[in-house]
């Protein structure tokens, strides 16, 4: 018995999703609510898991295809028909997996129904072999596999796996801490090197060494980034950010203000509250709710801050859903903090906190992106 595994509903108003990567291949185990598949929208990136367990016998959509929701994307089976698509392919030499690929070893007496991939190897050391007799398939022949032809090798080494992305914000992280983004292996998906990796790396570098009587500076060059002259495509998602932020220049009526406020009273109370908080709630109170309180205060006193335009109408939202601007591997998204206003500090530091984490880890809803009416950036440790 098999089962086909749709493209899910990703919000209200999302109809399709772009296959961005495959987490799996045909033939692989799959665990219930294991991810299978990467998909895109205009709203988010997210991971689509599987809901039962068993072998991805078939995919139907290849990385980069658009499928509408509800359209099948792959069928997870008991593997019976994988493996029987798979056999007659066997019979190609340049299509057949390698002898060594499969787990043999637990099994040294390979019966006729698997005496096709093996007349392969035979055929590449051009040694008959009979297939009504069973073949016996010893230790030594899996730790020397048999040498394959050109076109075999051509096929196996296009297949390996592309260096793993690192996104801009890693790589300048790396960049200005000294770190060489080549010695480090990442713990990501596929791969991929993690800002906590170039900080693993950071801090392993700065254990403390033997002191010399002669310290020696050598000349390190900087690394040279691996994406000068090249043509990268964007994603989905960077597409739609960026038409957003060029539709938002062109609609929007540009215009910047500073204003110096004195916070020195908000400081000190929140020296005073910061160690108890973090006891009670687990989160560190940092300056972020407090200036959102703050800008959600001003615009239910001053509504036209929070107004948009409409045909020949002025429209005031009932609600403030603030917008916070939240920097990920993925590029700057700006999860919604919705009915924001009547909430304390306290409650706003909780939903920052649980927002933040859930966009970092690419677990947030596309609802969760849509609706702000207001957005509040974060200086970080700028002082």
């Amino acid at each position: 018995m098999s089962t086909n595994i749709i493209l899910p509903a990703l919000g209200e108003s999302v109809t399709e999703g772009t296959v961005t990567r495959w987490l799996k291949k045909v033939g692989d185990s799959v665990a219930v609510d294991e991810p299978i598949v990467e998909i895109s929208t205009d709203k988010v990136d997210t991971e689509v898991p599987s809901p039962v367990a068993g072998v991805l016998e078939e995919i139907f959509a290849n990385e980069d295809d658009v499928v509408a929701v509800g359209a099948p994307l792959a069928r997870i089976g008991d593997g019976s028909r994988s493996a029987a698509s798979g056999a007659p392919a066997a019979a190609e030499p340049v299509a057949a997996e390698p002898v060594t690929a499969e787990p043999v070893a637990a099994a040294p007496v390979v019966e006729a129904v698997v005496a096709a991939p093996v007349a392969v190897a035979a055929e590449a050391v051009v040694t008959p072999v009979v297939a009504t007799a069973p073949v016996i398939v010893s230790p030594p022949v899996l730790a020397e596999p048999p040498a394959v032809a050109p076109a075999a090798t051509a096929s196996v080494s296009a297949a390996a796996p592309a260096t793993p992305y690192v996104s801009p914000i890693v790589r300048k992280l790396a960049h200005d801490r000294g770190v060489n983004l080549g010695t480090i292996v990442g713990t990501g998906i596929g791969g991929r090197i993690r800002k906590e990796d170039v900080l693993s790396a950071v801090s392993a570098a700065s254990t403390p060494r033997p002191a010399t009587s002669a310290p020696t500076v050598t000349y390190v060059p900087e690394t040279v980034s691996e994406l000068r002259g090249t043509r990268v495509p964007m994603s989905r998602l960077r597409k739609v950010i960026a038409e957003r932020a060029v539709a938002s220049m062109v609609s929007t009526a540009q215009l910047t203000t500073v204003v110096e406020v004195d916070v020195t009273s908000v400081s000190e109370l929140r020296d005073s509250l910061k160690d108890g908080f973090h006891a009670r709630t687990g989160n560190k109170l940092t300056f972020l709710p407090f200036f959102v309180k703050a800008a959600v205060d001003a615009l239910q006193a001053f509504p036209i801050i929070n107004c948009t335009v409409q045909g020949d109408d002025i429209v005031y939202p009932a609600v403030e859903n603030v917008s916070i601007a939240v920097d990920t591997e993925r590029g700057l998204l700006t999860p919604v903090i919705k009915s924001a206003g009547g909430k304390s500090v306290a409650a706003l530091s909780a939903e920052i906190a649980d927002l933040a984490a859930r966009t970092r880890d690419n677990k947030l809803t596309p609802d969760e992106l849509a609706g702000g009416t207001f957005t509040v950036t974060n200086t970080g440790s700028r002082g």
